[in-house]
Order: C-alpha cells, then sequence, then structure tokens
C-alpha cells in the first residue's frame, strides 16, 4: 500500500474524534460542477447580465433584484438536479459509526452528506433545497426547484422565498458556526480536507489550528493548495478513489477502538 495511505492508517487507528473538512471536490466527482462550490458554470466569467457572479449572488443584489439572485439560483440548481451523493459521502457516513466523534463540515450547499447517512454535519453555506420565507417562519423543503416560480413567494404570507444559503456578503449562519466553534474547543484528533481549496478562514482555520497543536493533518486532493506543503499527509486523488482505499483497510484501524 502506498506511504501516504499508511500514515493516514496510522493517524487513524489512535484517533477518538475526527473532522472532515469538504468542498467542492467531493461533489464534483457525482457530477456537480463546481463554480466556486457550485457549478462550473461561471468560474473566470461573467454572467450574461454582465456581472460577476459574486455580485448576481450577493446580498445586496437580493434585496435590490430577487428576480435576478434567483435566476441565476434557477441556473445552479438545475445544473446539479438529478446528482445524488457518491461513494466517499456514503463512506464519511459510515465513518460515524468508528469513532467516539465523527463531524464533517462542508462548503457544499447540496445536502448529499446528510442524504448519504451523515448526522453530524455542519452545513457553513447553508442548504440550496431548505426555502425559508423572508417574512414569516414559513419553511419547506424541496427535491429540486422545477415547480417554483422565476421568483417564488411563499403560500402563506406572500412575501419572498429564499433558499437557506449563505449568499456573497451574508455572515455565516448562527446555529452553524457555534456548533462549529463548539467542536473545535474540544479538539479533534485527526482533521482531513477533502476537496477543497480552503479558501476561506473558517474552512482552513481548522486545519491550521490542528497543525499548531500538533495534530495530524491530511488533505486529500488531486491539485495542489496552499496547505499541500503544510499537511502531515498529502493524497494526490479524488475522494472517492481515497475513502474507497481507507475503507477497504478499515480493518488495520478500527479494531484499535476503546
Amino acid at each position: 500500500m502506498d506511504l501516504a495511505l499508511e500514515r493516514v492508517i496510522t493517524h487513524l487507528s489512535h484517533a477518538r474524534g475526527v473532522l472532515f473538512i469538504t468542498g467542492a471536490g467531493i461533489s464534483a466527482e457525482s457530477g456537480v460542477p463546481t463554480y466556486r462550490g457550485i457549478g462550473g458554470l461561471y468560474n473566470g466569467k461573467t454572467t450574461e447580465d454582465g456581472l460577476p457572479i459574486e455580485v448576481a449572488l450577493s446580498g445586496s443584489m437580493f434585496r435590490r433584484r430577487p428576480e435576478l439572485t434567483w435566476k441565476h439560483l434557477h441556473d445552479i440548481e438545475r445544473a446539479c438536479r438529478g446528482a445524488t451523493f457518491n461513494r466517499a459521502h456514503e463512506i464519511l457516513a459510515r465513518f460515524e459509526e468508528s469513532f467516539e466523534r465523527c463531524w464533517v463540515l462542508t462548503q457544499n450547499v447540496d445536502g448529499f452528506h446528510r442524504a448519504a447517512g451523515s448526522k453530524h454535519v455542519i452545513d457553513i453555506h447553508g442548504d440550496i433545497h431548505a426555502l425559508c420565507c423572508t417574512q414569516c417562519p414559513f419553511t419547506e423543503r424541496v427535491a429540486d426547484y422545477s415547480h417554483l416560480e422565476p421568483c417564488p413567494s411563499c403560500p402563506q404570507c406572500g412575501a419572498l422565498l429564499r433558499p437557506e444559503v449563505v449568499l456573497f456578503e451574508e455572515m455565516l449562519p448562527t446555529v452553524q458556526v457555534e456548533t462549529l466553534q463548539r467542536e473545535l474547543a474540544r479538539g479533534f484528533d485527526v482533521v482531513f480536507s477533502i476537496g477543497t481549496s480552503s479558501l476561506f478562514p473558517y474552512i482552513d482555520g481548522p486545519v491550521l489550528e490542528a497543525i499548531a497543536r500538533k495534530r495530524p493533518t491530511v488533505e486529500i486532493n488531486p491539485g495542489l493548495t496552499d496547505l499541500s506543503d503544510r499537511v502531515d499527509v498529502k493524497l494526490r486523488m479524488g475522494a472517492v478513489a481515497a475513502c474507497e482505499a481507507l475503507w477497504a483497510a478499515r480493518d488495520r484501524w478500527m479494531p484499535r477502538r476503546g
């Protein structure tokens, strides 16, 4: 077996608490395009309206021209429609059974981790399938946007609906941030970064904190990132291949529990 994988197995064999941080790369293997975490529709390009996607999908634009923001939300959801979780998501869900504490911190808004069975998920950017009213307590969960109006309104009060996702310029959701802070304070024995470029401080922060505390860190990514030279182990492979390799070797680290 590859020496790097051997080192990861050794780290897992001594771990009780594990954090997996996931980004667009894990869902790309489900066929989801990767524009800044969702969809390669806009990478390096402006939208057909002549705006950078960061402007079209911003909180200020949603307040001024919600129909424009919704137009691009529909485009992104349509590009992802029909995709579902893959083997990597399934294996991370199974990892919850193998450790005393096992959490997933994901930037992805596709909901695949929960759909695959993970219960301890911090979806720091929200979930595109969860809709809420901008005025009243109404919420609903939708499988896709095929039945929605171009700029949907609340069936209870008639106000504007929006997905429970973090738009550009908006604050991160309080509950998710508090959960992340609580679990980081308890500490993790191994921290994984999977399929993410780690561009946000709350995404690379847990890895850097683990490095500072001399806790093992692992990056799973076929490409190089700013963390690649800093982590203990770099696996230059896709999420599915890496997770399958670790799961296939589970008899070498799971018996050491307890």
